[in-house]
């Protein structure tokens, strides 16, 4: 077991998510047909021999608590260390119930991190799609004498995102932030792998100051004053989920063979809470194209382009193109549906007709009717 700790950010619940985090947090999001957004950083973080992992949290999470368990699927459930959930613990009395920043989620759980027994932490985010290779990330590390390294992506992101300015030899000069565009630097996917010590330092820095954001404050300062961090540049597929149309085009860039090869690499497997269930049954009419459709679901009616979960039930004469439509929907006879994105139990009634766009998707919440 490597000398290395993990933790994950799962408080956020981005507001331009909208309806999807009603109910949920985003890294409790459900993706692709089996999984939760924050499965990648969690086997990202096992693969890579990491096993003692703390999930910060805040509201909205009864949707996490009841995916992650006793965090079994990952092999995180131990006797001594494994997967700890991390809710807030050392807010003021008059706190405004949602963090500022990162910086001040990791304050509210300061005792925690003082008592890590493992020399370095790993930050990652809950609402990445990255299968990041840690080993290497690790190796890169463990090679140079820089305190930090950044967790950065080799594609431009789309969206507002911090970037990472390199020097000649791979260390970061400076970071640019809020950009949202391909210009200097690379984009940073907001993971470190950093020093403890060091972490304690920036936290205790930041509380004194009255300062609340990791990239922003603690980073910029320590680069300022002339600290050292290096750069892994992940090269395959990565994308952050930070907005309804985020959601639907990172799941829609699954049903292409080669993002799918990036992200569900079986050297490096994503895991996830598994549910013993029958097999799809497809219809005598039944048409499906180019979809990626889940266990237990009953298909009568034409689909393409979709990602369908686990208990969906789509009647005869219904058609479904570029539509995300999850667990338990039902989606009745004569249904025409196209760029939907059907949120947990939502019932579409007889020949409904729900029409958007790849940059507009129709949200439908969850348990609604229609």
């Amino acid at each position: 077991m490597k000398d290395y700790h993990g933790i994950i950010f799962a408080y956020s619940t981005e507001n331009e998510l909208r309806e999807l985090v009603s109910v949920r947090n985003t890294a409790a999001l459900p993706f692709c047909g089996r999984y939760r957004l924050i499965d990648f950083a969690l086997s990202s973080l096992r693969n890579a021999g990491v096993f003692n992992v703390g999930i910060i949290m805040q509201k909205e999470y009864q949707s996490l608590l009841n995916h992650l368990g006793s965090g079994k699927p990952w092999d995180m459930s131990r006797r001594v260390g494994g997967l700890r959930i991390l809710p807030p613990f050392g807010l003021p009395e008059n706190h405004s119930g949602k963090y500022d920043g990162t910086v001040e989620a990791l304050n509210a759980v300061s005792s925690y991190i003082k008592d890590i027994p493992q020399e370095h932490v790993i930050l990652l985010k809950g609402n990445i799609c990255a299968n990041l290779d840690l080993d290497a990330a690790i190796e890169l590390h463990e090679s140079t004498d820089a305190p930090i390294t950044a967790i950065c992506s080799e594609h431009a992101s789309e969206g507002r995102h911090h970037r990472c300015v390199l020097d000649e030899n791979g260390f970061v000069e400076k970071m640019v932030y809020d950009r949202m565009n391909d210009c200097e630097g690379v984009p940073s996917l907001g993971g470190y792998i950093i020093h403890k010590n060091l972490l304690l330092q920036l936290m205790d820095m930041c509380k004194a100051a009255n300062l609340f954001r990791f990239h922003k404050d603690a980073i910029a300062t320590y680069l300022r004053e002339g600290g050292k961090m290096n750069a892994y540049i992940h090269k395959g597929y990565a994308g952050t989920v930070s907005s309804v149309e985020a959601y639907y085009r990172i799941n829609m860039d699954m049903l292409n063979a080669e993002n799918r090869r990036s992200v569900f690499n079986p050297k490096r497997p994503v895991f996830t809470k598994m549910h013993e269930e029958v097999s799809t049954y497809y219809g005598e009419k039944a048409q499906s194209r180019n979809s990626l459709v889940a266990d237990n679901c009953i298909i009568e009616g034409e689909i393409e382009n979709c990602i369908v979960f686990s208990g969906a039930r789509i009647a005869a004469g219904a058609k479904l193109r570029n539509c995300i439509v999850m667990d338990g929907c039902t989606v009745g006879e004569g249904c025409d549906l196209k760029c939907v994105i059907a949120d947990k139990n939502v019932c579409f009634s007889e020949n409904t007709v729900l029409t958007g766009a790849p940059g507009l998707p129709v949200v439908v919440p969850k348990n609604f009717k229609i």
